[in-house]
């Protein structure tokens, strides 16, 4: 009989575990949701800019390979891991196959665009009542069309363009389906973090190969900002206009002080106070004071200990995630990055 009691406790214990995570309400200024739901949302951002950027960083890197041909390919692969967060491999070089096996195809790596789709996915079935059919339907098509195996079985530049592609047309559907309240901020949240922490991987991996003479060319291009960058700038590339442009630039969505800035934005909304002083919000204050740290850093510094400071932008999105975590969804169940590791 104790022990019968023992157990129907723990069961109990359990249960309104569950019931305390799952439904969990916020209370902002629009109005109250649940927790869960704010935190699918997020981390529906978050998985699609992740597949997508990272699709952007093997690009570039398969195309400075070619590009270059005098580049050693291991180091180069090795880099790449690294910065990506991922241990080098045991056995074998860091080829391009390896480094597109690990970052695209493999579905049980922990960061791998495959990996990430599947996030969406389930992420976006948690929220269901609140993700536009529409938008549900441009995830499920984009999954169903990689899952299996399938995505690998493609040329790697028909995969990334593919990917690109779905996941613009999944944030061209949210735009314009999804009412723009407090589960709309969520997702413009998690996306602008995780493209603030992409671009600073991709500008962390051109600033170590900057003796390439075609290294910045390339994240320009893998940035979509190639075209943005040549009508600003003219049409000649040097490192510093590159990284300036990449870093500072207020108007290109890709840019960090833009980014950043977009975070912000969104946090000011979820988080409306009549605070007259200071910034309560610890994301909303790590997130400003690192676009500050950015946009008013003397402009011949641009350059300067440019892959530190890029790990250091990485940091700073990972500890407004978890500040996040903590004041929207606590016991939370979804993945986190940290350093290639969920």
């Amino acid at each position: 009989m104790n022990r019968l009691t023992r157990q129907l406790g723990s069961y109990w214990i359990q249960f309104r575990s569950f019931v305390r995570n799952e439904f969990r309400t916020i209370f902002t200024d629009g109005g109250v949701m649940l927790s869960r739901i704010a935190e699918s949302l997020f981390w529906i951002g978050r998985y699609l800019e992740r597949a997508e950027d990272t699709c952007r960083i093997v690009e570039v890197h398969l195309q400075l390979l070619l590009d270059d041909p005098t580049v050693d390919q291991e180091a180069a692969g090795l880099s790449l891991l690294e910065v990506m967060g991922y241990p080098p491999p045991e056995g074998r070089t860091a080829d391009a196959q390896y480094v597109l096996t690990a970052l695209c195809y493999d579905d049980e790596a922990p960061a791998s665009v495959a990996t990430a789709l599947g996030g969406a996915r389930e992420s976006a079935r948690r929220a269901r009542e609140t993700v536009s059919t529409e938008m549900w339907e441009s995830i499920n098509t984009t999954w169903n069309a990689v899952r299996g195996g399938r995505l690998q079985r493609m040329r790697p530049a028909t995969a990334f363009k593919f990917i690109r592609e779905r996941c613009a047309v999944i944030s061209g559907t949210a735009d314009s389906t999804m009412s723009h309240d407090e589960g709309w901020h969520f997702l413009v949240l998690g996306r602008s973090i995780e493209r603030a922490d992409m671009t600073a991987r991709l500008i962390q991996s051109a600033s170590i190969r900057s003796g390439s003479q075609s290294a910045w060319n390339n994240v320009l291009r893998g940035c979509g900002a190639h075209h943005a960058f040549v009508r600003t700038y003219g049409g000649v590339t040097t490192d510093r206009d590159a990284a300036e442009f990449l870093l500072l630039d207020r108007l290109f969505p890709r840019s960090l002080v833009h980014t950043l800035t977009a975070a912000e934005q969104a946090l000011a909304e979820l988080g409306q106070t009549e605070r007259r002083a200071g910034i309560e919000d610890d994301a909303q204050r790590l997130l400003g004071t690192a676009r500050a740290a950015l946009e008013y850093r003397p402009p011949g510094e641009v350059l300067y200990d440019l892959p530190t400071r890029m790990a250091d932008l990485q940091w700073v999105c990972n500890q407004a995630s978890t500040a996040i975590s903590q004041r929207y969804f606590e016991g939370a169940t979804a993945a986190v990055w940290r350093g290639g590791e969920q």
